[in-house]
């Protein structure tokens, strides 16, 4: 999906900033009535999604959580974006990584699959919407929430959190009003950005998956694209999405790559929370 800046801004109007627990349902947290106030962040250092095949009962390490709230139909559903592994020779008795060798992630909702294969070139199969349990197994969910959390509401707070090593995640929420559609990303920070002179902090983090709002897709899956996010207020937030990008060189185009490109801001709310026990310094 390649997004323009003024596709950007439609996507952020609106932040009715109410959010929900996860439940421990597999099925639940597929589709949830949006009645709760409150997103508990994951411990991404302990959050896993697991598979049951005899083939293969691969497991992913969850590294971001995008979480669309359906105002009018009262529903939200959560989408988990896994690491990043390279393609393989599973199981094989040598030469393990495959010659042509690609990217590998996964995003998984129930039993819906997103994968991104992200080869060197341009290719026809590099997004592919499938049913998880075609290829692993239907996933379980093995997620643990954060045992104690802190929002850091000042810079003060944030710099000392990140002083500490205190671990970090941030939730965003995005909007937009014509579709009735809201987004919650939330991911661990993995790059702090901290100015003591200039008493600011900058989150920039990723991949991420993030949402396209501009319209209801179907299956839902198909809106996320991978992104970093970038923000360094409680009130706007800078994406770049992967997508075709032309090489330029000496003013001529001599090929197209998948790059993080086109970056671009729209209104959000941005919360920075600590997990765990606070330490100092």
């Amino acid at each position: 999906m390649k997004t323009t800046r003024r596709q950007a801004l439609k996507v952020g109007l609106g932040s009715t900033f109410a959010l929900g627990v996860m439940s421990a349902s597999d099925r639940e947290a597929r589709v949830m009535a949006n009645n709760a106030d409150e997103m508990r962040p994951l411990d991404y250092g302990s959050s896993f999604i697991c598979h049951p095949s005899s083939m293969n009962s691969v497991r992913f390490w969850v590294e971001s959580r995008t979480r669309i709230v359906d105002d009018a139909a009262g529903t939200r559903r959560d989408y988990y974006q896994c690491a990043s592994c390279k393609s393989e020779n599973t199981f094989g008795e040598k030469d393990l990584l495959y010659k042509d060798n690609y990217d590998f992630l996964p995003i998984i909702s129930g039993d819906d699959l997103l994968i991104f294969r992200r080869p060197a070139r341009i290719a026809d199969n590099y997004r592919t919407i499938t049913q998880a349990e075609k290829v692993w197994g239907s996933p379980i969910l093995k997620l643990r929430e954060a045992a104690e959390v802190t929002e850091l509401r000042t810079w003060a707070q944030v710099r000392d959190a990140t002083a500490a090593a205190n671990p970090i995640v941030t939730q965003t929420e995005i909007a937009n009003e014509e579709t009735g559609l809201r987004a919650v990303i939330e991911c661990p920070t993995k790059t702090m950005n901290v100015s003591l002179e200039k008493e600011m902090y900058q989150v920039d983090t990723g991949p991420i998956a993030f949402p396209d709002l501009a319209k209801r897709h179907e299956p839902e899956i198909a809106c996320l694209s991978l992104a970093f996010i970038v923000f360094n207020a409680p009130h706007f937030a800078d994406f770049v999405i992967e997508q075709p990008t032309p090489v330029i060189e000496d003013g001529e185009e001599k090929c197209r790559i998948y790059h993080y490109s086109n970056p671009f801001s729209i209104p959000a709310k941005n919360r920075v929370l600590a997990l765990g026990k606070m330490r100092s310094g």
